[in-house]
């Protein structure tokens, strides 16, 4: 790749990062106002559900007034039914309000009744039944005299119930007005009650009887079942609870007037929403936006190494280009000089004639082994590697290929030295099978030293036939053994050195050597320097000769 190349290559990685990480915010937005969309939307349906419990916790306390208001009504319908009080006319006994009362309406049933009357505006205080103690009168006379004559106590109102503490003690009383015919409070007639014992069974009945919540909603499932109850007087204290209560996020308190303030919670049960709502309520969509942002996280990061590494690949193939240039142009130059003096006639002897050939020859051979890396490369790349396996001896193609690197391997006073097993055959492709031979010597070669020697040798090991190249040069750090296989990677050392390289070399070597079946690796070489690169090739079955494609 051209600097052009190269320059104009960088603003495209640039804008092809900018519009991943684009896509990547795109997305984060996106997830974030579909999960804003669910959370608001699971937030109404709650908020819906709150609002089913107000309604129902109001329409409770409507049901349990109206249940309590009858029985109210008829023990103070003496007071109700009696003529407006005339002047003159002596106010009646509070006793009258003595035989409707029941035995249920006092905490203890064996005791007495106490009733009451408070004249007024006088507030003297007429008891019956049981008498109120000094501090039980007091309060019973402040609190409906300040009641009636504040107007707290309306003309409209059929009677008040007050609680309150008196020495330590929770006190409860119910009364109603007496008007005279002035529309005036001439008295109030009431008794002390117990909610504790009169409350709860009206309650109950509610509970278990009321329509609370509309039939198509409960669909004849009890109250009970749905929702629990709590509730409480008009001092806070709990006088009721469900007998089967539940704990959710749905639930509401109602509060009235009505005896002083009671007080009623519903909760629903936590499934209910089902029921409710329609479509019940909305899921958590955030799992499954959480992994739909983790999948595009994902996208952008493989985007991103993908870039990486073709921009790495970029890099690697115009170094490789350039490195081929290199090692082209030696040969070329050299086969162009001494081509032009034979033709010219500029050889002073024989001897010098013969010199030219033999280098001649040898740049030939290294463009041809050059040529024939590019080839192999380019077709194992484009996955078009096709080997004609056929049954062969080894030891033939080793002498053959020693001897052809023979020229190459003199030119840099290297002795190439053989040691082969003969007899044993191998299903492989003579072609190919050189080129690896002829790549690992050139490797030896060309990384080693001056005057080194390079051993060939040719074993068995179990069913394998081994060919081993050991060199006398500097060696690969053992980190690097695995990555000088692939395509364009060249040593650290090697890269910025004078020895030129392609860094397609073992890349070309492995994929041959998969197309057998077989492998490869390095080691250190035994005598504590240099290089050993290992081949191993699984050996016929047979000596019959098979002959056959096989594609790496």
């Amino acid at each position: 790749m051209s600097p052009s190349d190269q320059a104009a290559a960088r603003p495209r990685s640039r804008q092809l990062v900018a519009i991943l990480l684009l896509t990547l915010a795109l997305a984060g937005f996106l997830t974030y106002e579909a999960w804003d969309a669910a959370r608001r939307h699971r937030a109404s349906a709650e908020q819906t559900l709150r609002e089913y419990a107000a309604f129902a916790a109001w329409e409770f306390n409507i049901s349990v007034k109206e249940q309590l208001y009858s029985t109210l009504v008829w023990v103070l319908a003496p007071v109700r039914n009696m003529e407006p009080q005339r002047a003159g006319v002596p106010l009646a006994s509070p006793a009258i309000l003595a035989p409707s009362l029941k035995s249920s309406y006092r905490c203890d049933p064996e005791a007495l009744p106490s009733i009451f009357r408070v004249d007024l505006p006088s507030k003297r205080v007429v008891a019956s039944g049981v008498a109120l103690s000094p501090a039980m009168t007091a309060w019973v006379r402040d609190t409906i005299a300040a009641d009636v004559l504040s107007g707290r106590y309306g003309r409209d109102h059929y009677y008040a119930a007050v609680f309150g503490t008196v020495q330590g003690q929770r006190r409860s009383i119910v009364y109603q007005v007496k008007w005279d015919a002035a529309r005036r409070a001439v008295a109030a007639y009431g008794f002390e009650f117990c909610i504790r014992r009169f409350a709860p069974p009206n309650i109950q009945a509610v509970l278990l009887k009321g329509a609370i919540l509309p039939p198509s909603v409960t669909q004849g499932l009890p109250n009970d079942s749905l929702f629990s109850v709590v509730v409480r007087d008009g001092t806070g204290d709990e006088i009721f609870r469900s007998p089967t209560h539940y704990e959710s996020r749905y639930h509401a308190t109602n509060k009235t007037d009505y005896l002083g303030g009671l007080a009623t919670e519903i909760t629903f049960r936590e499934d209910i929403a089902d029921r409710l709502l329609i479509g019940g309520l909305p899921p958590s969509r955030l799992p499954m936006l959480l992994g739909v942002l983790a999948l595009a996280l994902a996208l952008v990061v493989m985007g991103l190494m993908q870039l990486r590494r073709e921009n790495e690949l970029q890099r690697l193939r115009a170094d490789f280009v350039a490195s081929v240039s290199h090692e082209l142009r030696t040969p070329l130059a050299q086969l162009r000089m001494f081509a032009e003096t034979l033709l010219l006639g500029r050889v002073r002897s024989e001897q010098e004639r013969t010199r030219s050939l033999e280098i001649i020859d040898q740049e030939a051979r290294r463009l041809s082994h050059l040529v024939e890396n590019i080839l192999q490369f380019s077709r194992a790349e484009r996955s078009a590697l096709l080997l004609n396996l056929a049954d062969d001896e080894l030891a033939r193609h080793v002498g053959e290929a020693v001897e052809v690197f023979g020229p190459v391997a003199r030119a840099r006073r290297v002795v190439i030295e053989a040691e082969v097993v003969p007899g044993m055959r191998a299903s492989v492709d003579a072609g190919a099978l050189r080129q690896i031979l002829l790549n690992l010597l050139d490797n030896a070669v060309k990384y080693g030293p001056v005057d080194q020697v390079v051993r060939v040798t040719l074993s068995r090991t179990g069913t394998n036939a081994r060919i081993t190249v050991d060199d006398e040069g500097p060696g690969i750090p053992a980190s690097d053994r695995g990555r000088v296989w692939k395509a364009f990677q060249r040593l650290e050392r090697d890269v910025n050195s004078a020895v030129a390289g392609s860094g397609i070399g073992l890349a070309v070597v492995c994929e041959l050597v998969m197309g057998h079946g077989g492998k490869a690796w390095i080691e250190s070489a035994p005598r504590g320097r240099g290089t050993r690169v290992l081949v191993e090739i699984p050996l016929a079955r047979d000596g019959t000769a098979t002959t056959n494609g096989s594609r790496a």
